[in-house]
């Protein structure tokens, strides 16, 4: 009996394990296509898990789902593996690809170049000052007869401008020929004699000479002895009659101008040159001149002076150009354009002139750490030319820069924010970190417009922002906000910047008042 027994128990044993082996080989086979599905999920999934969303202005608050804060503007995921980020990160601007695509974000590389520019500046036309001569008789007389009677008249050099008498002139023309002829009528007498009769006519034609009579006359005189009545008066150049003040008939003073002519064949044009600007500008430069008059048409000239005074009503220094004015198309008086080509002094890092965010108090560039990823730097500019500017500090050859960064400031707020964690310039002691992008304070409600959604709070001094105590007006993100705002309340309050010189409270807490009596008010800007 104990043989069957114990033989019994074993063929038990044996098909029991066979049944596991079955079982076991059986669930292994329905367990592996599993395993191999979940090992194709992870490896054929390409898309980030988002583990929240956080508050597009930097502040405190996130969300599990997609939302909108207060003021209209979405929330911004968060990706696993972001949640640790970097130092710095705090100071960056993150955008979705999908954003990035849909905003047409554009980079250029930050590079190397010569800035050749152009020095551009208004100026206007007017006569060569060399080149304009007045005509002023040196005696006393009358204007006998007109021959350039109109303003604007162009006359040739020697050309009769008009015919004068004077009693003056006709008594040393006398005197010249009486003297003429004494010295002929006595080339027999003693030296003394011919001596005194000479110097007498050599004062006589001197006379003359001095009062503009040309040899041609003198001779004409000393040949026939006779005194002529009227003397013509002649062009000295060939120009324009710019100015006429002689009528017919009219008695005139010596000295007094009677005509004035400009040549113009050659004009200069006076350009004024920003202060700024008047550095890079040089004597012996070309200048290149447009004329509204003329377009397509351009004017090549010459740098030749740069005065040495500033108009303190438009800071512009005056700049002389000359200039050819063939066929005279070129107008005393016209406005002209003004191009000064300037050359660059060597090579220096640059970015495209749109790159830059000048918000007046300073320069802002944005600068592409990764995709999706940027980071916003303060940046010392130099000169420029009409497409790039020189960066002096911030921004490294080589670096991307966005571009078309316009919208960083109207879609993504948190831009103020990460710029605001600048603190403008190193931290000191009792200041924020850089990666605070919001600022506190407490004061007391002094009063609220609940229609206009704004709040006049006395508060005190404000170590982030180093601010004095003041009252001044905030606006609030929420209408929500208002409860806790009450006149006469006093309250620790969060605020950022949401625009230049605009103040948001984006979270209040009362505080309960102190023993003693209400809190004191501080005094206003």
């Amino acid at each position: 009996m104990k043989a069957p027994g114990i033989a019994l128990v074993i063929v038990v044993a044996g098909a029991a394990a066979a049944a596991g082996y079955w079982y076991g080989s059986r669930g292994a086979q329905h367990a592996a296509p599993a395993t191999s599905a979940t090992a194709t999920s992870a490896s054929g999934t390409q898309e980030r898990k988002i583990l929240y969303y956080r508050n597009p202005m930097g502040l405190p608050d996130t969300s599990p789902v997609p939302k909108k804060d207060p003021m209209g503007m979405d929330y911004i995921p968060v990706y696993a593996g972001e949640e640790k980020e970097e130092p710095g990160a705090a100071s960056q601007i993150r955008i979705t690809t999908d954003k990035v695509q849909k905003l047409g974000v554009r980079t250029e590389t930050a590079s190397l170049r010569a800035l050749d520019r152009v020095v551009r500046a208004a100026g206007r036309v007017e006569p060569d000052e060399r080149r304009i001569y007045a005509i002023s008789p040196k005696f006393e007389g009358y204007v006998e007869r007109l021959y350039v009677n109109v303003t604007g008249q162009p006359v040739g050099k020697g050309q009769p401008l008009f015919e004068v008498y004077s009693p003056e002139l006709v008594s040393a023309q006398r005197e010249y020929a009486i003297a003429a002829q004494g010295v002929e009528a006595l080339k027999d007498a003693d030296s003394a004699a011919r001596s005194g009769m000479r110097e007498l006519a050599e004062s006589s034609l001197l006379r003359l000479r001095n009062w503009d009579i040309s040899d041609e006359q003198i001779r004409m005189l000393a040949k026939s002895g006779d005194a002529k009545r009227t003397l013509t008066f002649r062009s000295p150049v060939s120009g324009i009659v710019t100015e006429k003040k002689a009528l017919q008939g009219m008695r005139f003073m010596p000295g007094e101008a009677l005509y004035q002519v400009a040549d113009l064949s050659a004009v200069w044009v006076i350009a004024d040159v920003f202060e700024q600007d008047i550095g890079l500008v040089k004597t012996g430069a070309k200048a290149t001149v447009r004329i509204n008059a003329y377009p397509g048409r351009t004017f090549s000239g010459r740098i030749t002076y740069v005065y040495p005074t500033l108009k303190p009503e438009t800071r512009t220094v005056p700049v002389r150009v000359e200039l050819a004015n063939p066929g005279q198309l070129l107008k005393p008086a016209m406005f002209a354009d003004v191009e000064l080509p300037v050359a660059g002094q060597g090579k220096v890092v640059t970015v495209p002139a749109s790159a830059v965010i000048d918000s007046g108090v300073r320069r802002i560039v944005l600068v592409q750490l990764g995709e999706g990823r940027y980071e916003p730097r303060v940046v010392e500019l130099g000169a420029r030319n009409d497409d790039y500017v020189a960066v002096l500090s911030g921004v490294k050859s080589g670096e991307q820069v966005v571009v078309s960064a316009n919208f960083l400031i109207d879609a993504e707020s948190n831009l103020k924010a990460a710029i605001g964690g600048f603190g403008g310039g190193t931290a000191s002691a009792g200041s924020p970190s850089p990666a605070s992008v919001g600022h506190k304070a407490e004061g007391v409600v002094e009063g609220v417009d609940a229609k206009a959604g704004t709040v006049s709070v006395s508060h005190g001094s404000i170590a982030s922002l180093k601010w004095p105590a003041m009252t001044m007006e905030f606006k609030v993100a929420n209408e929500g906000l208002l409860k806790d705002l009450r006149p006469g309340a006093r309250v620790t309050f969060e605020f950022v910047e949401r625009k230049p010189g605009e103040w948001v409270i984006t979270g209040v807490k009362p505080v309960a008042p102190a023993a003693g009596g209400a809190a004191k008010s501080h005094a206003g800007h």
